[in-house]
């Protein structure tokens, strides 16, 4: 079952769950507040790759870091 990821739009809370591709798409009650105006959100991911020696490689999603669009910086660690 896929991961998604949505925002519920009375107390601005993005929250995760678990649910059929099929129901992807149907409002499901915030957490936070119990609101049902929540919509499903567009996931980021990012995918590595280990090197012949050992280094990572950026394979998919343009960033790993939320804040910014660099592929690596000192803030989270990144390489």
């Amino acid at each position: 079952m896929p991961l998604y990821e949505y925002r519920c739009a009375d107390c601005d809370v993005v929250f995760e769950k678990l649910r059929p591709m099929s129901q992807a798409d149907v409002p499901v009650a915030c957490p936070h507040c119990g609101g049902m105006n929540t919509s499903r959100m567009l996931s980021l991911f990012a995918a590595v790759s280990k090197g012949e020696g050992g280094e990572t490689h950026s394979i998919a999603g343009s960033s790993s870091c939320s804040s910014c669009t660099a592929t690596s910086c000192s803030t989270c660690g990144l390489r």
